[in-house]
């Protein structure tokens, strides 16, 4: 007999429910074959609950768990006279039980002797529970094949729909499984299965649950599935589930568990459990037992900040852009290079020697090299072609391939991260980490880091903002040459417009001018800039103070880019991203609470002059694709960045209320767009943060609006003590001029 508390509870292993913050389930987190989800009786449709009683214990609700005529009935006619279709003697009680409590018999006599086992524990059920909450017990037990534990995943996986949504025919179906799921498989075999779907609208008539008319009309329909297998890759916000699910089951980091080229990832992870509450959240609380979370299996609810609309949004932007446009460009251009999809700027040589570290990396060197494999071994069967089934943006494709051309292959598909939150409370509603999860499982927004390139000089521009400078000041649009640890640097700049001229810092970080930002960082302090960095939420320990970090050298996530350009939008605090606002058991009970993260990284002023400046990045500068090509009105801040040879592009956009950042680019720095025209931030990310954008504000229900408008004081003056006539000089000085 199992313990009384047992009893009391006797289903202990639910799945964790995911959701939108507009309430919509958005995935599961389960073991394999207990990804049930707890239904209650009220949300079961009367269909089901009569079929499930005319076809299993007709008697149901006049027993105390055991039908003793049901039971005498089996035992005369199939113990004694052998009618195998006598029917059996078990309750819808007993059988929970059995389901609950019993083990697979390897025996006649060992069956004989659960069943007083089960029959006790069928009483004891009924004492603890209602008829209702036993019926309940059972639909969310029983397993129905295909992964589909309990009623509710049941539903899904055959009619894509809730419980409470079940036709007749479709409640009858499901429970006509109960009989025996494999054999009446209605995916193998349809017809066995409607067959008995029918015997069970035949119990539902005996049993006066249907007219005459009703089974005529109900049994003479066909079987109609709409079937799919539920699979945590499928779905919306995939990257973002499992981003989730890592997050809250993190352990706190211990230093031996990280290799030696890893240890930035020790460091992130360590700040994290040390400053939020949502990191390793199932090991620092405890249930009443004492015990740590388990999100397998303790059925929690995890109601997110994602909104499954904006979601969609963001990921049809992602596939829009880089599926139907990037992608084919692409390939264009590498059907005319021998070192494809590496730039051409390679040798041969050298794509093979990145290759080489590629098949390194991968299980199957690994696996081989464990075995014993010798190197020539190893290198046979990396290039010996074999059957395989390969991604295209088409579907999966069977083909012929060995696996180091499918090495090549693979590194072919441009990847994309992509975040967008709200600033004022950190809240991420879309979360895209890549461009097909099931191939791609590597997260771009929150675990991938890539050089940030012109993205980081509104950071520059905001610590001269906290030096006294203003959007007005002037400095020389030249090329210079700075010393560096006794070394000489020169950058270079991609246009030389206004060459020779004193020009506006505000005109300067439109045009994303490279001489500009090092004109200011050589009038600024290296340190004070990497601290600046680290208030704004940039978690990277090996940014070090130099001349060359206002160029954006430095390896940086999507996601610690929105957090950080929300200060310039929330009055200079930054928001960390928030991605869960609570959590509750599986008794609906609120057990955890978050709150939005902040601090402060400069002043109101200094932020108020960065809007202004990044403002003018979209009006009047490298952002103004956003106006002219993708007629997106209202207020928009933001700004492109591109790293050398293209190797990365980002835009960052934000209006009053979203925050916004997407980084493109190949697996490896050395696979990109030879081009400047096609590599740039402005053609590879801006549009998808266009798409994304346009079709936000196209859905009203959402609540954003191109006439939302920064807030701003309306005599705002960003060049200090001057005038207005200063904001608008950028006609341009003479140098010489200025020092005669």
């Amino acid at each position: 007999m199992p313990p009384v508390e047992d009893l009391q509870n006797p289903i202990s292993r639910f799945a964790t429910q995911v959701f939108s913050s507009d309430r919509q389930l958005i995935g599961t987190w389960n073991y394999n074959k207990e990804n049930r989800i707890c239904v209650d009786f009220a949300d079961l449709p009367k269909s089901l609950v009569d079929a499930l009683v005319a076809t299993e214990d007709a008697r149901y609700y006049d027993h105390a768990g055991i039908d003793f005529y049901a039971l005498g009935r089996a035992i005369v006619k199939r113990g004694l006279m052998g009618q195998a279709s006598a029917g059996g003697g078990s309750t819808i009680t007993q059988q929970l039980a059995k389901q609950l409590y019993s083990g697979k018999a390897h025996s006649v006599t060992e069956r004989l002797l659960q069943k007083p086992i089960e029959w006790v524990i069928a009483v004891q059920l009924e004492r603890c529970y209602t008829k209702e909450e036993i019926i309940a017990l059972y639909l969310n037990y029983f397993d129905f094949l295909h992964n589909a534990v309990g009623i509710k995943t049941a539903s899904n996986t055959y009619f894509s729909k809730n419980p409470k949504d079940l036709t007749v025919t479709e409640s009858a179906t499901l429970i006509g499984l109960c009989k025996n799921p494999s054999y009446f498989n209605p995916v193998r075999n349809p017809e066995r299965c409607r067959t008995r779907r029918n015997v069970v609208l035949g119990q539902m008539l005996k049993e006066g649950y249907l007219s005459e008319e009703e089974y005529q009309k109900y049994s003479a329909e066909p079987l109609q599935l709409n079937f799919h297998v539920a699979d945590h890759k499928e779905g919306i916000a995939n990257y973002f589930r499992e981003f989730l699910r890592l997050y809250m089951t993190a352990k706190k980091p211990v230093r031996s568990n990280y290799p030696e080229w890893n240890l930035v990832k020790y460091h992130q992870d360590s700040i994290h459990w040390e400053t939020d509450p949502l990191y390793g959240w199932c090991n620092k609380n405890r249930k009443k037992n004492g015990e740590a979370y388990n999100v397998y299996t303790d059925g929690l609810k995890i109601y997110t900040t994602v909104d499954s609309r904006m979601q969609r949004y963001a990921e049809m932007a992602v596939r829009e852009h880089v599926a139907k446009f990037l992608q084919p460009a692409f390939d264009k251009e590498n059907g005319r290079k021998s070192t494809a999809p590496f730039s051409g700027k390679l040798t041969n040589e050298q794509v093979q020697a990145i290759l080489g570290r590629s098949v390194k990396q991968c299980e199957r060197y690994r696996v081989m090299k464990n075995a014993g494999a010798t190197e020539q071994e190893i290198k046979k069967a990396f290039t010996t072609p074999v059957e395989m089934t390969v991604f295209t943006y088409h579907g999966e494709i069977d083909t012929v391939m060995s696996p180091i051309d499918s090495i090549r292959y693979y590194k072919k598909f441009l990847r994309c991260g992509f975040m967008s939150m709200e600033p004022m409370t950190g809240y991420v509603k879309a979360y895209v980490g890549g461009v097909d999860f099931s191939h791609f499982n590597y997260d771009m927004c929150m675990d991938g880091r890539r050089q940030v390139g012109s993205t980081i000089k509104p950071f520059l521009y905001a610590l001269a903002m906290e030096n006294g400078f203003t959007p007005c000041d002037l400095a020389p649009n030249v090329q210079q040459t700075y010393t560096v640890a006794g070394q000489n640097w020169t950058p270079r700049n991609s246009s030389h417009s206004r060459y020779g001229e004193m020009v506006t810092l505000k005109w300067g970080l439109a045009q994303s001018n490279n001489w500009i930002s090092a004109y200011l960082m050589s009038k600024l302090n290296p340190n004070a800039f990497v601290t600046l960095l680290k208030e704004f939420g940039i978690k990277n320990p090996l940014i070090h103070p130099s001349m060359a970090l206002c160029l954006g050298p430095c390896d940086i996530s999507v996601a610690e880019m929105v957090s950080a350009y929300s200060a310039f939008v929330n009055h200079g605090i930054r928001c960390a991203p928030t991605f869960v606002t609570r959590i509750e058991d599986n008794e609906g009970n609120v057990i955890a609470n978050f709150s939005p993260r902040m601090n402060e990284v400069i002043s109101e002023e200094s932020a108020n002059r960065m809007l202004f400046m990044l403002r003018a990045v979209i009006d009047e500068g490298t952002g103004g694709r956003i106006r002219y090509k993708y007629n997106i009105k209202g207020e928009v801040g933001g700004k492109t960045g591109t790293t050398n040879n293209n190797s990365d592009a980002w835009f960052i956009g934000f209006t009053p209320s979203l925050v916004s950042g997407v980084w493109v680019g190949g697996d490896d720095r050395d696979i990109h767009f030879d081009s400047m025209r096609m590599g740039q931030g402005a053609t590879m990310a801006l549009p998808i943060w266009a798409y994304y954008m346009r079709r936000v504000f196209a859905d009203q229900s959402l609540g954003y609006s191109e006439e939302d408008r920064f807030d701003m004081p309306a005599d705002f003056n960003p060049c200090g003590m001057g005038t207005d006539d200063q904001i608008a000089d950028d006609g341009g000085i003479n140098i010489e001029e200025i020092f005669e």
